[in-house]
């Protein structure tokens, strides 16, 4: 005789796909500056500095990591000019002057 499951019962509705989870947390962004792959992390060893505020993002803080897709020397050089930004200055990067 053989056991039930005790996963998703047969005929049940499929949960709901998160997608930035599959994608591993990198999405595509558009703005006036170009195209860009942002990823969301947490450092665990490392300080960065934000380009939007010039102040230190610490280990555990969760911040975006951003490179342009579209960059003029080609993806290798656009991976290298990859940036750490603090989550509220990477989405208010087009409102400063």
């Amino acid at each position: 005789m053989a056991r039930r499951s005790s996963k998703r019962p047969w005929g049940a509705a499929h949960p709901e796909l998160d997608v930035e989870r599959a994608r591993g947390g990198t999405r595509s962004e558009e703005g006036p500056d170009g195209t860009w792959t942002v990823r969301s992390v947490t450092s665990q060893d490392k300080t960065y500095l934000c380009p939007g505020c010039r102040q230190e993002i610490v280990p555990g803080t969760p911040h975006v990591v951003a490179w342009q897709t579209d960059a003029l020397l080609g993806a290798d050089a656009a991976l290298e000019l990859r940036r750490h930004w603090h989550r509220s200055c990477w989405s208010r990067r087009g409102s400063r002057r």
